[in-house]
């Protein structure tokens, strides 16, 4: 009898509006097999996958601006992480495609069915991204220390030099040419 009541107690207690929600769009995504509906449910289940990454992305210290995650609603539905990664869903619209796109071209990440696996996969691709920039900015050379600004020379003097030099070749080259005139 204790436990129908706690049962009824259970059963009775309000069910979260959020988990009601994503349990309503897993629904909504495994029933629209339709071809018409595909992109809907490729939308979908990216969004499942987005709710999933909250947490993680609450994680991320605030300073760190490297992640721009977000839904793009183009021809082919993605999950952006950041600028070069993005999750989309593969040709059987079940399958979670992780990829990043580098110079020599996209690679895969991880392909998975199930949700928690491309969460563990973008986790990863998130802690050595943050690696990664921990080292550039460690090994980036320190400012350097100003020194004291030493005056500039002064150009008079040179200038002075230049002109009294001039002046007395001016005056060798006048006195040779009358010299060897007379």
């Amino acid at each position: 009898m204790a436990s129908k009541g706690t049962k009824a107690v259970e059963e009775a207690r309000p069910q979260r509006l959020r988990d009601a929600l994503r349990q309503a769009r897993i629904e909504a995504a495994d029933r629209t097999g339709v071809v018409v509906e595909l992109r809907d449910a490729e939308v979908a289940r990216l969004e499942i996958l987005n709710e999933a990454l909250d947490p993680l992305f609450a994680e991320v210290p605030v300073g760190i601006e490297m992640f721009d995650r977000g839904i793009s609603q183009g021809d082919t539905p993605r999950l952006w992480i950041d600028m070069v990664a993005h999750v989309a869903m593969g040709r059987d619209k079940r399958m979670y495609r992780f990829v990043q796109d580098t110079r020599h071209g996209r690679v895969v990440l991880a392909e998975a069915h199930d949700v928690p696996t491309i969460v563990k996969a973008v986790t990863d691709y998130i802690a050595r991204r943050m690696i990664e920039r921990e080292h550039a900015l460690v090994t980036m050379p320190a400012p350097e220390v100003a020194t004291a600004v030493k005056k500039p020379r002064s150009r008079f003097w040179p200038f002075v030099f230049g002109v009294i030099v001039g002046v007395v070749g001016l005056f060798a080259l006048a006195l040779f040419v009358s010299v060897r005139g007379h």
